[in-house]
């Protein structure tokens, strides 16, 4: 199950973010797709190596490793260096998945993708179209978000998705994967709910002995699952 996760920049932050964007040089977006994406990817990015993507993707990295939620959900073991992308009128990217194995330009690591991110940098009503589409792997009714700036979405990389045309203004994103210590989806969402669990009864029931047993019990799954 996909999960936002608002304000993971701040107001000030977002308009900071905007501001040094709109003075960017950017590339056509099919620098970073893969081979059957190239004909469904029409955006354009910065360059992965350009220093002003690296310096707004080390700041973007700095907040999630503070941010709890983030590092409940996603258990990071590695994450690809922040990306940014931008779309204006008639820009899209057709139905995809995201390729297994992600290189990190300049360097020989590969980084396997269980989770793919977009941090959204643009409000809603800034722009028409340009909604992000999550399809279901079983059938049901494909999720559509289009958040708030500021706002993190997490979703599995294995998942088929798209962005819709934008009709009107500009989407401004960032987006990046995750390659969690945690491989299994099934086990990262359980690990995730005995945590929120975890928290909920620290919170209602400060020092009961039973919080000492369930952490434990977290811990000791984390052991048996994580591959690291």
């Amino acid at each position: 199950m996909p999960l936002q996760i608002p304000n993971v920049l701040s107001g000030p932050q977002v308009s900071e973010f905007r501001r040094t964007l709109a003075e960017s040089t950017w590339i056509d977006g099919t620098a970073t797709a893969g081979h059957l994406s190239r004909t469904a990817k029409h955006n354009r990015q910065l360059p992965e190596t350009q220093p002003l993507a690296i310096d707004l993707g080390n700041r973007i990295l700095d907040v999630l490793e503070r941010h709890p939620l983030f590092m409940s959900y996603a258990l990071p073991a590695k994450i690809v260096p922040p990306l940014f992308n931008a779309y204006r009128c008639g820009e899209h990217y057709g139905r995809h998945i995201d390729g297994a194995v992600r290189p990190i330009a300049g360097h020989s690591v590969r980084i396997r993708s269980d989770l793919s991110a977009t941090l959204f940098l643009s409000d809603p009503q800034d722009y028409d179209g340009g909604e992000l589409v999550i399809e279901d792997a079983e059938g049901g009714e494909p999720r559509v978000y289009k958040l708030a700036a500021g706002t993190l979405l997490l979703y599995s990389s294995g998942s088929v998705h798209y962005v819709a045309p934008v009709t009107r203004g500009e989407r401004l994103a960032s987006f990046f994967w995750i390659q969690s210590m945690v491989r299994s989806s099934a086990h990262r969402v359980a690990l995730f709910d005995l945590d929120r669990i975890i928290q909920t009864l620290h919170t209602r029931v400060p020092g009961d002995a039973c919080l000492v047993d369930l952490t434990g019990h977290y811990h000791n799954l984390l052991r048996l699952w994580a591959d690291i």
